[in-house]
């Protein structure tokens, strides 16, 4: 195993049994073509046409399971935002997935390394990868981890914001100290925590929520102290 390799594998929080699997995976197709020798491992473009389909499996999958009351066109919107090139590429970028690319000189010197198509296609070959080495479970752990995340669109994420500014506010209203927000546990492996948050208003009102993030599992708690005190204060 090579330094490169263990940096990436400790980067996406999977550790490979066959490197060759993960070189494979890396392997744009102007490298092949421009290097025509013995065991040269082939491109990732098979990779990709696997990775594409397991994604949209598991991204189908995890969002159902997480919004199991969002209408059907709802899903499909944030499905599409998830697995489209723009997203695959902003984790490839997280991931620094462009530094462990093998390219052509010709992709190399046209900025390959950067390119949104590019990085997104290796991202799915990579998904394949870790699939074929290990299995659906830590294809899940790579997708829920890398590119799911909290699945928080944009409109999530204004609804998600206004409930601690809500509850910010109210608080103001009703002459209550501000919230407080404190880390209560973290579980499961760094590619995949789950964090559970208290927000405290006084000492008389507080809640927790888990989420994915220390954000949204923060904006979970604000939306039940939200209630609680909506109610009370009726």
């Amino acid at each position: 195993m090579s330094l490169e390799s263990a940096a990436l594998e400790e980067l996406i929080g999977y550790s490979f049994q066959s490197h060759r699997l993960l070189e494979r995976a890396l392997t744009h197709k102007s490298s092949v073509y421009e290097k025509n020798v013995e065991n040269v491992p082939a491109d990732n473009e098979q990779l990709e046409f696997l990775g594409d389909s397991i994604l949209g499996f598991l991204v189908s999958d995890m969002l159902l399971s997480r919004h199991p009351s969002f209408p059907e066109g709802r899903l499909s919107k944030m499905k599409a935002h998830l697995v489209s090139a723009s997203h695959l590429h902003e984790v490839a970028l997280g991931i620094r997935l462009g530094d462990y690319l093998l390219l052509g000189r010709g992709e190399e010197l046209s900025g390959g390394r950067e390119k949104k198509a590019l990085l997104a296609n290796a991202v799915e070959a990579l998904i394949a990868a870790i699939y074929l080495d290990g299995g659906m479970e830590p294809a899940r752990g790579f997708v829920a981890g890398h590119v799911v995340g909290d699945a928080a669109l944009p409109d999530d994420r204004l609804q998600d914001t206004d409930y601690k500014s809500a509850l910010q506010e109210m608080a103001q209203a009703l002459k209550l100290p501000q919230p407080r927000y404190s880390i209560v546990e973290e579980r499961g492996p760094e590619h995949a925590k789950t964090f559970l948050v208290e927000v405290r208003v006084g000492r008389e009102w507080f809640s927790r929520g888990e989420g994915l993030s220390k954000k949204s599992a923060g904006q979970r708690a604000a939306q039940q102290v939200l209630q609680q005190l909506s109610e009370w204060g009726r």
